[in-house]
């Protein structure tokens, strides 16, 4: 069974090329996926080609599976933390909401803690949220109703709706 790393969902596929690290002095290093079934956990039951025994499959066990970037999922970006922590995320109405502080991993959707401001936004990462994630540049995001107070929201005609700029920040969010 493979067990997720940095919170990255179960990611291999028959046909996947994957290198088994450290590599047993007698096998192969690379190995083809054969088959993928969902484990009961938060893993994968996976087959991999060269293994056709128990004794076989138990020298691979407690290994690092690695895949070219190339082979992950089209998604992989929405999942990739070590990629996503600290870059900035913008919305066309809200214009720049911060910067990603931290990524809370949840049975159904990843979380994007965002700090800026409009203080700390949880966004959830579905498709209906995030547009658009390049490699350089800011995250493009639509932000749900709800998730930022309508006070805080740009009014037409003011200069933050026109610059696209955030308000200033004029009301305490600590709690006394």
């Amino acid at each position: 069974m493979t067990v997720p790393v940095h919170g990255l969902p179960p990611m291999l596929s028959v046909g996947m090329k994957v290198a088994a690290v450290p590599p047993a002095l007698k096998q192969s290093r690379w190995h083809t996926v054969t088959s993928v079934e969902e484990g009961s956990g938060s893993g994968q039951l996976v087959a991999l080609s060269g293994s056709r025994s128990i004794g076989s499959a138990q020298e691979l066990a407690g290994k690092v599976l690695l895949a070219s970037v190339e082979s992950l999922p089209e998604d992989y970006a929405l999942h990739d933390v070590d990629a996503l922590l600290d870059r900035e995320v913008v919305s066309h109405t809200y214009g720049s909401l911060g910067t990603i502080t931290e990524i809370l991993t949840g049975p159904a959707n990843d979380v994007w803690v965002v700090d800026g401001p409009y203080g700390e936004v949880l966004l959830p990462v579905i498709d209906e949220v995030v547009r658009a994630i390049d490699a350089a540049g800011p995250l493009e995001v639509n932000v749900p109703d709800g998730l930022i107070p309508r006070d805080d929201m740009p009014h037409e005609g003011s200069a933050h709706a026109a610059t696209g700029e955030a308000p200033s920040a004029s009301r305490s969010d600590s709690c006394a």
